[in-house]
């Protein structure tokens, strides 16, 4: 990240009023926050701290919203996996002690609102139907708030609670948020395989020889367009794309009987990236809903959080392996 960001010591903090939260979500609890830390505003600190050190370590939970649920528990087990340690999904001890080893960055940090953050132009209102989302000449972010919030991997109900009577409107504006993009050196990993585990709703990326680069959860295949099965090549890398919606998928909501295309946009029904597959029509893509990743809902195909297919892009390659697995 090219602005600048610091460490918030607790004097500083949110405006956060009242002892308690004082004490739960400001930086310097959640840095230093340990398994007993107790839950504010339905947010555990714990959960938080962990969110970001698997997103760090390419273990992706999704999008960071401090709650346990199935994606950071899938990729607690991915992690556990990966280091010899016992899998259930659990946070405890052990598994602590191996998350805090990975990185020393504090988890939560001040950022800056800058210019670009703010200056759009934003989509008004993104219509539910496709049909009428095709009229529009962009899908974009929402609101600068929507935007922050993707960028650092969040949630945007944990992006408010972080900074209760903040404006995300404003360049200059200081703000709590995820330190995600710690940099690291050297050339991407090449990931030379990919496969999509349809039990576990998730995605592994893998090097030549077999090891693990990075794990993402994902939403595959839906009733009207269900995931295949066997391995598939990438054909190629689409950023911002448009998306073209086939009459013969029949989805439920969708009366058009003639084909159509919706805008780019990270608003657009694939999100930010699509990677194409060689099975007509079906793709490893981003979203507007990050929330909903590795959760019953998807129109078809593999859908990633942007952020995640974006890092995917990065590192793959046209003539990479895809496998889907039962």
């Amino acid at each position: 990240m090219k602005a600048a960001v610091a460490f918030l010591g607790i004097g500083v903090l949110l405006g956060l009023a009242g002892p308690v939260h004082a004490q739960s979500l400001t930086p310097e609890a959640v840095n230093g926050a340990d398994l007993k830390a107790k839950e504010e505003k339905g947010v555990r600190p714990a959960i938080l701290k962990a969110q970001v050190l698997l997103d760090r370590a390419r273990f992706s939970p999704g999008a960071i919203d401090g709650h346990d649920g199935e994606n950071v528990q899938n990729a607690i087990k991915a992690f556990e996996k990966a280091r010899d340690l016992k899998v259930d999904g659990k946070l405890d001890e052990e598994l602590w002690a191996k998350l805090n080893e990975t990185s020393s960055d504090p988890v939560l940090i001040e950022y800056k609102i800058t210019e670009d953050d703010v200056k759009g132009p934003f989509t008004e209102k993104i219509p539910h139907k496709l049909e009428e989302q095709a009229k529009l000449d962009r899908l974009g972010y929402t609101s600068a708030e929507e935007l922050l919030a993707e960028k650092f991997h969040m949630d945007e109900d944990l992006l408010k609670a972080l900074n209760p009577d903040k404006s995300f409107d404003k360049a200059g504006t200081s703000i709590v948020v995820a330190n995600v993009d710690v940099e690291t050196s050297g050339e991407p990993e090449k990931v030379a395989k990919i496969e999509v585990v349809k039990s576990e709703h998730v995605l592994r990326a893998l090097a030549q020889d077999g090891s693990l680069i990075a794990v993402y959860p994902a939403s595959i295949g839906s009733e009207e367009k269900p995931a295949p099965s066997g391995t598939y090549k990438v054909k190629g890398i689409a950023k911002n794309p448009t998306y073209t919606y086939n009459p013969e998928y029949k989805f439920k909501g969708v009366d058009a009987k003639e084909k159509f295309v919706v805008k780019p946009g990270p608003n657009n029904p694939v999100g930010s990236v699509w990677i194409d597959l060689s099975i007509e029509s079906f793709g490893i893509h981003g979203t507007p809903e990050p929330t909903k990743v590795g959760k019953t809902y998807s129109q078809g195909c593999v859908r990633l959080t942007n952020w995640d297919v974006e890092e995917l892009a990065k590192m793959v390659k046209k003539g990479a392996e895809v496998t889907f697995l039962d």
